[in-house]
């Protein structure tokens, strides 16, 4: 329940917001391994060309990190695992200049699944985390 609280702020915000944009960071570029929320090298190139983006064509937006994951594993810690995956792209955004009180983050955990999870290749899609640009 504290949790919930701690982020009705920035679901206030999100409801409130224009959306500009998305981009969806998965399998591809995101090498999120199963259980494991570390950025590749390749996850933090494309979230510099992220921060390029929100620096050069929107300096004064809201950021919504969505973390999902596979149905692998139990539901808890799967939220906490999609947590930590949308915590991991808050902190890279906020280590390099984007503000922390213009980034939120939220866990799906398993509940939004873009592919089915019944093989390998549609786990490695539903493990990504989307990003949600607001003005």
């Amino acid at each position: 329940a504290k949790d919930a609280l701690a982020r009705a702020p920035a679901a206030g915000k999100l409801a409130e917001g224009k959306f500009l944009f998305s981009e969806v960071l998965s399998d591809d570029s995101m090498k999120f391994q199963t259980a494991r929320a570390d950025l590749s090298p390749e996850a933090q190139a494309r979230l510099d060309a992220f921060v390029e983006k929100l620096k050069s064509e929107n300096r004064n937006v809201y950021v919504e990190v969505q973390g999902h994951t596979d149905i692998t594993g139990p539901k808890d810690f799967n939220y906490k695992l999609g947590e930590e995956r949308a915590e991991a792209v808050r902190r890279y955004l906020n280590q390099h200049g984007v503000a922390l009180n213009r980034i939120g983050t939220i866990s799906y955990g398993p509940d939004a699944p873009v592919a089915p999870n019944n093989d390998r290749t549609g786990r490695a899609q539903n493990r990504r985390v989307v990003l949600i640009v607001l003005s």
